[in-house]
């Protein structure tokens, strides 16, 4: 075969520092753009992004070329980057240290995409170490030290 594809669904998740509730109403379309923009810069076209003041879900195409560390390491720092030099908070502005990634399979990315679309919604009914706890479960992590 002389091509090679690739098409690999990410669903990225991670938080700010300490969870504390930092991305606001007021700018988080932007932050959400910027996001978007730095992933389609890095060659990983974004399906969305949402969230909630204290963490992000992201659906996107990994870049075959780049690891999801590269990638993500790339966005949170830039992110931060663009949050602090905006001054959209009158404190210093940082993500937490780790995050969560998981694949998606092509058949259920519409249900992925629908979750993320909803996560006020979502989290009015179930909170964030909750719901991390149930994504640790399920993707058999519960012997592991992981934090998004």
């Amino acid at each position: 075969m002389p091509h090679s594809f690739n098409k690999i669904w990410i669903h990225t998740i991670w938080s700010t520092k300490d969870r504390a509730p930092l991305i606001q109403p007021l700018f988080e379309q932007k932050v959400y753009y910027f996001l978007s923009e730095q992933l389609r810069e890095s060659g990983c076209p974004t399906r969305i992004i949402n969230g909630m003041p204290d963490h992000i879900h992201c659906l996107f195409l990994l870049n075959p070329h780049k690891s999801i560390a590269e990638v993500i390491k790339q966005i949170k720092g830039s992110s931060s980057h663009f949050i602090n030099h905006n001054n959209f908070l009158l404190e210093k502005f940082s993500w937490q240290t780790g995050y969560a990634s998981y694949s998606v399979s092509e058949s259920i990315v519409d249900r992925v995409y629908e979750y993320i679309k909803n996560q006020k919604q979502h989290h009015q009914k179930k909170s964030f170490q909750q719901e991390f706890d149930e994504f640790i479960k399920v993707f058999g992590f519960e012997n592991e030290l992981v934090q998004p």
